[in-house]
């Protein structure tokens, strides 16, 4: 027997309750320990996507637009175009119902009460890595691999690069620009992004990322934003502080030749022009980036609509990179005490060998496995450490780093 629309509307708005009931009941149980809690979420978070797409389609079925729903209730009226016959439509969809059960005696009434009960009990799959530790940290090393070998990054420790990459104003602004920045930005961005969503599920990312855009859009106009208040000028270049070369101590290109060859092919590179001809030809060149429209002449009408197509694009790409900026620092304000426990992880491990290491690695996971048990039970405690002040034995490398472990004889 086909569904109607009338019974997709009646099952549809079933599961939206069922969900929601199963959403309550599960957020009543209070987790023991941080993993359940983490499991918990991101099974309250499938429910909400499931309800979200399912209210949707329910959108689309009351909209109505092909006037499908129209015609079935019409049709379920008796409604035809010689006039209303309630009795034909009834044993007519009587008839449906006993011709479907003559083909399928055996069919049961299937209950899905069951069937919900079993994803409260369902353990959701988290990809986090090996080094985020179940969201207690974040995994940088590889865009650390690619900052450090970067134009404009730095050789610098790694505990050093979890402060500096969600500060992006220390890239001067002409590095910026080049395809390589962005698509660095991009890939500091996406993985921030990603491990929020595993590690708070609940968090309505885009709700807070349409309220950043919304507050960059008015100071953009306004030209607020940080690191980019002066950002166009009238021809759409880069400002010339921002320049290898200072354009503003130069009025001729003699003088601007008296530069050198090398620093004028820095300065163009650093404009995205061509870095190639004599050195009377660079200069000119970049000269060029300093002259108003009005110095050019009435003929070059290509030239000045080319460079006008250029500018605004140069302002597109660099409103883009702000944008990027700015949704990057909110992200790093929200995982802001995940990268402070991530920086402290790296610093202890540095004062660890690879067996205090291992040995450390194994007694979180019996720590986590034991989190749930009463405090009357026996503490699990192989390595006889001695107790803390919560009850529980130190960790291993606070351990060893005070020597508690050494026997002093006389």
């Amino acid at each position: 027997m086909s569904s109607t629309l009338l019974e997709v509307t009646r099952a549809s708005h079933e599961e939206i309750e069922r969900f929601e009931r199963l959403i309550v009941k599960d957020l009543q149980k209070e987790p023991s320990t941080s993993r359940e809690r983490l499991s918990q979420n991101h099974r309250v978070r499938t429910m909400i996507d499931t309800i979200t797409s399912t209210t949707q389609k329910l959108v689309e079925i009351y909209e109505d637009n092909d006037n499908a729903r129209k015609d079935e209730i019409a049709a379920l009226g008796g409604q035809t175009e010689k006039g209303t016959n309630v009795f034909n439509a009834f044993y007519d969809r009587l008839k449906e119902i006993r011709e479907y059960h003559r083909r399928h005696p055996n069919a049961r009434v299937i209950d899905a009460s069951e069937e919900y009960e079993e994803l409260l009990k369902e353990e959701p799959h988290i990809g986090f890595s090996g080094e985020e530790g179940h969201g207690k940290y974040l995994d940088m090393h590889e865009l650390y691999n690619e900052y450090i070998n970067s134009k404009f990054g730095k050789h610098i420790e790694y505990s050093v690069y979890l402060d500096v990459f969600s500060q992006p104003n220390h890239v001067p602004r002409n590095l910026k620009l080049t395809r390589i920045t962005c698509l660095l930005l991009c890939q500091f961005l996406h993985p921030s992004i990603a491990f929020n969503l595993n590690e708070e599920p609940l968090q309505d990312l885009d709700r807070i990322f349409s309220k950043v855009e919304t507050e960059f859009e008015e100071l953009w106009a306004d030209g607020k934003i940080e690191g980019w208040e002066n950002k166009l000028l009238e021809n759409g270049h880069i400002p010339s502080n921002d320049s290898v070369v200072d354009l503003d101590y130069y009025s001729t290109v003699e003088e601007l030749m008296e530069v050198g060859p090398e620093k004028l092919k820095e300065g163009l590179a650093a404009l995205g022009l061509k870095t190639g001809g004599t050195v009377k030809q660079r200069a000119e060149r970049l000269f060029l980036t300093k002259l108003d429209k009005k110095h050019f002449a009435k003929g070059s009408r290509d030239v000045g609509l080319n460079g006008a197509s250029d500018a605004s694009q140069q302002t597109d790409d660099v409103r883009q990179i702000a944008l990027m900026e700015t949704k990057l620092k909110r992200i790093c304000e929200l995982l802001s005490e995940t990268i402070l426990q991530t920086k402290e992880n790296v610093e202890k491990k540095q004062a660890l060998t690879y067996e205090e290491m291992e040995l450390e690695r194994e007694e979180e996971e019996v720590q986590a496995d034991t989190e749930s048990d009463d405090e009357e039970q026996q503490i699990y405690n192989p390595l006889k450490l001695p107790m803390g002040w919560d009850g529980k034995p130190i960790p291993y490398w606070l351990y060893k780093l005070h020597g508690l472990g050494q026997v002093l004889y006389e």
